[in-house]
């Protein structure tokens, strides 16, 4: 990249006020001070909503924005970012959060935006610009600069970056960087540094220090460095786009660095033809498009691939065999591992006790030939919880209750290793610890973890077979180096919602000042989909259908199983039956609603949704407003036509007929 930029575009600021977004779609150039509130939190969701995510190349550049909202507007509509002229992009905090989408900062790039300006950035976001080449910074002094008209160094993109990093953003981006770079054919296995020498860390250090590529054996916080993978995933989302990435660096075909460890896994884009959006506006045709990249792909390499279970069936058997993230811990990580995927949700297997991380394409693209992904050595923050939860009260409430908290919704955890520890983690089994693990996507975090015990190893042995034995390293040194400490009371905790919009928007259930009522349910995705999940939903509509409850009148409740494995376990425990008599709508194994893709999405802006998925963005699960709970609340929520907690179901049940 050149020594100095200059930008002769225009500067588009994403405003809370859709006036003024529309002033300057309109022509209209606006400063910093007339732009006003800038908005925080702008999602992936809204910079590329699923259905425009429907090619994997410079097309996208139709879209970016599409989804942004000011106030209850969404004022850009499609090309008109392009047509506008703009180049630079300011916004406030925690820009890109969400989804680890490659599509979006590739629609800001195929649209001219060279520039993001922002307060604060989240990290597979800002990666994944570094990676294909847009620039990024929080000081916004470069934008009075630009105005002047001042040609701007390269220097200042470089600011609080990495060395590695540093190198990336010259050379235009990962690929171009990695064709000339050295990849030392990674080995099976490295010892440890001898312990003696080295001061105390923490199990995510460890990990990394095992698999760092000589080049880059950062020992600092912060400090850039390449680690070799154990597991490398895509899903058909981003498949296609990957191979496009690669083969364009790399040729094709590639040169597959130990295919028998990449797995393609068919899962987001299954339940389409059940999607409401995507029937009705005519996206069915790209949705092949990116399944056929996917499939192209896994027929082309000799990689691992999961895949549908009856595709284009008209039997309400259309799915999947599992949803990436539920398959990788049913069947594949194991402690001490890395492992990554296309989706910000990957994390989910660091309830095993590895180091699971979501990547760009790029990234994955890149680690499919060398074998290595780029990440940087990450400070920790230790989420100690201690005491008993309350009956009813699980895992996914105490995401929800860290998700409200200030420092979080500030975004001082972003890029931070989020280790979860105290004894109620340790009584938790690990489906429900893999809802904490999962949830750092929305919480900001690099990764989540859990310390391998007792649970993980009886986990491994009855799901999979596998008889595994915890080394004496995988845990944290006492002493070991913290960010922070947040310390939860676990009895304290009370069931929780997120109110729609966000899902740090969170909110005591017992808080509410007046009924919301509900037109849908929804209780799935890899999120809660498990079988801890569908236990909790078993548990509140048997009580309901014993008291003689059905789901409302009028109302729906989908419950969609996270794997096949989920399938059978329900079947075998009988639930099934249960399920049929409180009048669910039961979905075969997908990403569908949560991803705005099958069954359980609302249809209009009026519908109000409660749902145990993971994130609630505008546009997330369709135009109406999406309410977060555990599958407690989701289950009970169901049977009353209102959001309620399970036990306020069964109190209000007993008052009614205390009153007869």
């Amino acid at each position: 990249m050149e020594d100095t930029i200059r930008f002769d575009g225009r500067m588009l600021f994403l405003s809370d006020d859709p006036a003024i977004v529309r002033r300057q779609l309109a022509g209209e150039s606006v400063t910093r001070a007339q732009a006003g509130a800038l908005r925080d939190n702008v999602s992936t969701d809204e910079i590329t909503p699923v259905t425009v995510m429907l090619t994997y190349d410079e097309r996208l550049g139709r879209y970016p924005y599409v989804g942004f909202k000011a106030g209850n507007e969404t004022p850009i509509g499609e090309h008109d970012v392009r047509r506008g002229g703009f180049q630079i992009t300011v916004a406030g905090k925690r820009y890109g959060k969400g989804s680890s989408r490659e599509s979006s900062p590739l629609a800001e790039l195929s649209a001219g935006i060279r520039l993001i300006v922002a307060e604060s950035f989240e990290r597979i976001y800002q990666q994944n610009c570094d990676n294909i080449g847009i620039l990024t910074t929080t000081d916004f002094g470069v934008l009075e600069r630009i105005h002047a008209g001042e040609a701007i160094p390269i220097t200042e993109f470089l600011k609080g970056r990495d060395a590695l990093t540093q190198q990336i953003i010259r050379s235009g981006g990962l690929l171009a960087f990695s064709k000339f770079a050295d990849w030392p054919a990674p080995v099976a296995h490295a010892d440890m540094p001898n312990a003696a020498d080295m001061p105390p860390r923490t199990l995510v250090e460890k990990i990394m220090a095992r698999r760092v590529h000589p080049a880059t054996p950062g020992t600092e916080h912060g400090d850039g460095v390449f680690v070799r993978v154990d597991w490398r995933f895509s899903h058909d989302y981003f498949t296609g786009m990957c191979a496009h990435l690669m083969h364009r660096a790399f040729g094709e075909p590639a040169a597959l660095h130990d295919p028998a460890r990449i797995i393609a896994f068919q899962d987001h884009l299954v339940l389409a033809a059940q999607s409401h959006p995507h029937v009705t506006q005519g996206l069915l045709p790209g949705v092949a498009n990116l399944t056929n990249g996917h499939r192209d792909f896994a027929a082309r390499y000799p990689v691992l691939a999961h895949g549908e279970l009856a595709p284009n069936g008209s039997d309400g058997t259309d799915g999947a065999e599992g949803i990436c993230h539920a398959l990788m811990a049913e069947r594949y990580a194991l402690p001490g591992q890395i492992v990554i995927g296309t989706d910000s949700h990957t994390p989910h297997a660091g309830a095993l006790g590895c180091l699971a991380f979501g990547a760009g394409a790029t990234d994955i693209a890149n680690s499919w030939v060398t074998g290595y992904v780029r990440c940087k050595v990450p400070e920790t923050l230790r989420i100690e919880i201690d005491g008993e939860l309350a009956p009813g009260v699980t895992a996914k409430d105490v995401v929800l209750h860290l998700l409200r908290l200030d420092a979080i919704r500030r975004g001082d955890a972003i890029g931070l290793v989020f280790e979860y520890a105290g004894s109620a983690v340790r009584a938790m089994s690990v489906d429900e610890r893999a809802t904490l693990t999962n949830m750092v996507a929305e919480l900001g975090g690099f990764t989540g973890i859990v310390a391998p015990d007792g649970k993980t190893v009886a986990f491994l042995k009855t799901r999979r077979g596998v008889d595994f034995t915890i080394e004496p390293w995988m845990a944290s040194d006492a002493g070991a180096r913290y960010r922070d400490v947040i310390r939860v009371d676990a009895a304290s905790l009370t069931p929780m919602l997120a109110r729609p919009g966000d899902p740090g928007n969170g909110v005591a259930l017992a808080e509410l000042t007046s009924p919301v009522a509900i037109d849908m349910a929804y209780g799935g995705s890899c999120t809660a989909g498990k079988r801890d999940d569908f236990d909790a939903y078993h548990e509140v509509l048997a009580w309901g259908v014993a008291h003689g409850l059905r789901v409302t009148q009028g109302r729906s409740l989908f419950l969609q199983f996270g794997t096949m494995d989920v399938r059978a376990y329900c079947e075998a425990q009988g639930y099934l039956e249960t399920f049929e008599a409180a009048g669910v709508t039961l979905i075969m194994p997908g990403c569908g609603a949560c991803a705005n893709c099958g069954p359980g999405q609302s249809t209009s802006a009026a519908q109000v949704t409660i749902s145990a998925i993971n994130r609630n963005f505008p546009g997330r699960s369709g135009p109406g407003s999406v309410w977060l709970a555990s599958p407690y609340t989701v289950a009970a929520s169901a049977l009353a036509g209102r959001i309620v907690s399970f036990d306020e179901l069964k109190a209000s049940v007993s008052a009614t007929a205390a009153a007869r």
